[in-house]
């Protein structure tokens, strides 16, 4: 249906952007210790989270890592994927939104913007953290889940790079936003796409390949550093009651923590030995 005025939204990137972690990063205890992952698997990740928590991964990383993470997740049960999550949502990802993201957000909607949260990570992730932060709308990726309630191992909608900016087009279209007028904010080069699609873009904590796109493009360079628990800023929020998580991204979870305590104990060894 036509709107009879433009409206306007601020799509945000999840990851580094509006939390300080990885999404998937801080419930790796919690699915280590559901059995969700061996250390076999634990250890075959680990260099690839290694790499995407020291400095970001490329494309072809990315890629192979997706791969990967859906052959594991095949045959896992989402209800008890669901059920270690309700249990962490809270303690885990509270801590971490970035105070200057969580202003942000009031901040656009004082100004009659929608907010959307635009996100690689899985939707069962992503949707509990949209509503705590009182996000409009949610686009995530999507895996398939089987009759028997287990992961296929397929992915429905991957939510990475120009499909990002295809799904900013597609809610301007139907919620009748005016892209001229709309703000989008990320860290990764990645979301090129996604930030050439508003006009006004912003690069949050950007790596080395965004600083470089936006210091040619002179699009602003945001700073965040102050993560904050929600509940501090508004004590009147109140967690959602459906929290759950990704099974791909929960194998990725774990896989970096265990990488990084790995890789230290390698370095160690290595040190021990000269």
């Amino acid at each position: 249906m036509p709107h009879s005025s433009p409206r306007t939204a601020a799509f945000f990137d999840l990851d580094k952007t509006v939390i300080a972690k990885s999404s998937t990063l801080t419930f790796s205890k919690s699915f280590y210790q559901g059995g969700l992952i061996n250390r076999r698997a634990v250890l075959r990740t680990a260099y690839t989270q290694f790499i995407f928590l020291a400095g970001g991964a490329d494309h072809d990383q990315m890629e192979r890592m997706r791969e990967y993470l859906s052959a594991l997740c095949k045959g896992w049960n989402v209800q008890q994927v669901r059920e270690i999550v309700a249990e962490a949502l809270h303690d885990l990802i509270d801590p971490i939104i970035y105070d200057e993201a969580a202003s942000l957000i009031e901040a656009h909607h004082t100004a009659g913007r929608d907010v959307v949260i635009v996100s690689t990570s899985g939707a069962e992730v992503v949707e509990p953290i949209g509503e705590m932060l009182g996000a409009d709308r949610v686009v995530a990726t999507r895996m398939v889940v089987g009759e028997d309630g287990c992961f296929t191992g397929e992915i429905e909608y991957y939510a990475y790079g120009p499909t990002k900016a295809e799904a900013v087009r597609e809610l301007a279209e139907s919620e009748g936003y005016d892209l001229s007028r709309c703000y989008a904010y990320s860290d990764s080069a990645t979301d090129v796409p996604m930030l050439e699609a508003v006009g006004h873009p912003h690069a949050v904590n950007p790596d080395r390949a965004l600083r470089r796109e936006a210091v040619a493009r002179e699009w602003p360079v945001l700073v965040f550093n102050r993560p904050v628990r929600l509940k501090q800023r508004l004590p009147g929020l109140s967690m959602p009651p459906r929290p759950a998580l990704i099974a791909a991204a929960a194998v990725g979870a774990a896989a970096a923590t265990a990488g990084l305590v790995w890789y230290a104990s390698r370095r160690r060894a290595g040190a021990g030995a000269a």
